[in-house]
């Protein structure tokens, strides 16, 4: 019985401000539950994305002064190793196709 009337007390107490929001049924424009959670859903995504253009602004400065730099020369060692290795690999395994590139 004791749990009973503490889950009573515990549901009172969590559904209390939902009764504050419903409407008053002498008075057709009171707004319901449903219109406060739809204006508090409206503003928390406008904030939301208002917040993810500053972040996306201060992520892309960081990466085109910081990270791009960076990636650009080790991308042109990168391909220039692999330049030198296929060079290297026609040289050793295939000494004809590298010397023979006119005949017909």
């Amino acid at each position: 019985m004791r749990l009973h009337v503490i889950t009573l007390i515990l549901l009172i107490q969590a559904c209390g401000p939902l009764w504050a929001l419903t409407p008053v049924p002498g008075q057709p424009d009171s707004p319901g539950i449903l219109h406060g959670l739809r204006e508090t859903a409206r503003a928390a995504t406008a904030k939301v994305q208002s917040v993810m253009e500053v972040v996306m602004g201060y992520v892309g400065a960081y990466y085109e002064d910081h990270v791009q730099p960076v990636t650009d020369s080790y991308s042109e060692w990168a391909s220039g190793i692999q330049h030198s290795w296929r060079e290297k690999m026609q040289h050793t395994f295939m000494p004809f196709m590298a010397t023979n590139t006119t005949a017909a």
